[in-house]
């Protein structure tokens, strides 16, 4: 029997949704300890970070609409089990292979959480909180992959065991989760007779112009999103001398920031305003991190942070509305997965090829060839997206 009804049971979904996201970037701070003890390279750190893609990709695909059909909470329940086993997984980890195996668990947590919790948190919300209930989830899925990194270096800053803390500490609010989400009832009861089926990626010919400057435009996001999780605190020990381990991962945490901030305080923008106004400061904002890593300076560095976060936001968020507004509802499902798989595959191979580049150019001369390639991708995509809209408007 469900305890939690009303306001507590929306806000212990939340609450779930927000640990595992953070569970997904808590490792930032501690790649270069994982590094000097087990000896691997700077392109098996982006390896380590990247494949956690390979997880959210297998999850949405297979179980992507297995929520309508089962319900809400065994989805959360199973998303959950895969986060502590992630984390036991961590704790335990004594190779590169095991931290791979944990990034894959991490993912996997988190593509049955974006699509079921996103839902579910809508669903749950109380009558005061419907129309907010879309910004909370979105803010509790960037907050989350903002907060982790933030709460990771702050611990490993403040207390031993740099490499294993985090990990209990998440674990033991994973288990709160599991017990949270005991307690609520099911948003979205078992349809019967109904049968879980994979979510086959589509875009029906009436989206596809809009759907190619929209996933060019998730596609640069979630590319530089990818690069500063994975190698952020490197750029900022190249700017400052010493920093301590909270101010090596501020300007991933910032970027995600601005991500949901931007999101809320320009809501009420129109869906194409929106999105173009997102394409062009993402490609302000990564032509800003060029420069950042051009003079080695921390200040342009966090500059480019807010700015490429606030464009990432809009763009994603608005770019995804855009193409969902041009098909019909029994559509959705097909487009939206067909858009986060572009989006996840952006957040993987990109920062890999960086990774291996970084061995024979540097790091920095890499990643600014790298994000020259991002700046170039966002501009295509504004210009798609603009071409697309007169398009339209002429009827």
């Amino acid at each position: 029997m469900s305890h939690l009804t009303g306001t507590r049971a929306f806000a212990a979904i939340t609450a779930a949704f927000l640990i595992v996201m953070t569970g997904v970037t808590l490792p930032t701070p501690m790649y270069g300890f994982y590094q000097a003890d087990f000896g691997f390279s700077l392109s098996t750190v982006t390896v380590i970070y990247a494949v956690y893609a390979a997880g959210v990709l297998a999850a949405l695909l297979l179980f992507g609409r297995w929520s309508d059909v089962l319900g809400r909470r065994p989805l959360l329940l199973a998303g959950l089990a895969a986060t502590i086993v992630s984390d036991v997984v961590f704790l335990a980890a004594d190779a590169t292979w095991t931290l791979m195996v944990a990034r894959v668990l991490s993912g996997l947590s988190a593509g049955v959480f974006v699509g079921t919790a996103t839902a579910a948190v809508v669903e749950a919300a109380p009558p005061a909180w419907r129309d907010r209930a879309p910004i909370v989830a979105t803010a509790a899925n960037i907050g989350g992959l903002g907060l982790g990194p933030i709460a990771a270096a702050a611990l490993v800053e403040a207390f031993p065991w740099p490499t294993h803390l985090t990990f209990a500490v998440h674990l033991v609010l994973s288990a709160a989760a599991v017990l949270a989400i005991v307690a609520v009832p099911e948003t979205a009861p078992r349809e019967p007779g109904a049968r879980p089926q994979l979510q086959r990626p589509s875009v029906p010919a009436a989206a596809r112009s809009t759907f190619v400057g929209a996933a060019i435009a998730g596609f640069a996001g979630f590319a530089v999103s990818g690069l500063l999780t994975a190698v952020s605190p490197r750029f900022v020990v190249q700017a400052l001398d010493d920093p301590g381990h909270v101010v090596q991962v501020l300007v991933v945490t910032l970027f995600f920031a601005a991500s949901v901030a931007g999101q809320i305080v320009l809501r009420r923008l129109s869906t194409d305003v929106a999105a173009d106004l997102g394409c062009a400061l993402l490609t302000i904002g990564v032509l800003v991190l060029v420069w950042a890593l051009a003079v080695d300076s921390f200040v342009l560095l966090v500059v480019a942070a807010l700015v490429g976060g606030v464009g990432q936001g809009l763009s994603f968020s608005k770019g995804l509305a855009s193409i969902l507004g041009k098909v019909a509802p029994h559509e959705r499902a097909g487009v939206s997965s067909a858009f986060f798989v572009v989006a996840y595959v952006a957040i993987s191979l990109p920062v890999i090829g960086e990774g291996i580049a970084a061995q024979h150019w540097g790091l920095t001369g890499s990643s600014m060839a790298f994000s020259l390639g991002v700046a170039a991708l966002a501009a295509l995509a504004l210009v798609t997206l603009v071409i697309d809209q007169r398009r339209t408007a002429r009827g």
